[in-house]
């Protein structure tokens, strides 16, 4: 199902999309439209599920988790993937957590602070969890970018 919105909601999105923070009055001029507009168009994107939200976004590197890794997990009844996947979102490292296709049934994104506290975290805190039955861990060496969706790929 394709959004329903025009050019301008598309001006308002990479404006936000690329400064979260940025004034409702600057994004008003750079459309030529009113403070108020922009606050119904804002509030029409949030009620329709389009803008999810912000979030500031932090370094994890820099706040000390130097090792960043994406875990395939393989549930073994397909019956315990939500009460599993309920399980893993108590983990405080994990900080993504997708169902996918293949071999796994989901793949996790988490930081530690190194490899040590990945092992412990693999062995003590994902392995347990009901349901799971195996896993296989990937380590990422470095991010090579990271973004949003873009607004110009909806063309």
């Amino acid at each position: 199902m394709k959004p329903l919105f025009d050019e301008i909601d598309r001006k308002i999105l990479k404006f936000l999309i690329g400064n979260a923070r940025m004034p409702f009055l600057e994004i008003a001029r750079e459309c030529g439209i009113s403070g108020a507009a922009i606050h119904q168009r804002i509030k029409k994107l949030e009620d329709s599920g389009v803008i999810l939200g912000s979030r500031l976004i932090v370094d994890p590197k820099k706040m000390g988790f130097d090792v960043c890794a994406f875990i395939s997990i393989r549930i073994q009844d397909p019956q315990l993937q939500l009460r599993t996947v309920e399980e893993l979102k108590r983990i405080p490292e994990i900080v993504e957590c997708h169902f996918i296709t293949g071999t796994y049934n989901v793949m996790v994104k988490l930081y530690c602070v190194d490899n040590d506290h990945l092992m412990k975290t693999i062995f003590n805190c994902i392995l347990p969890v009901p349901g799971v039955s195996t896993t296989q861990t990937y380590i990422s060496l470095n991010e090579a970018f990271q973004r949003q969706v873009h607004v110009d790929c909806l063309d």
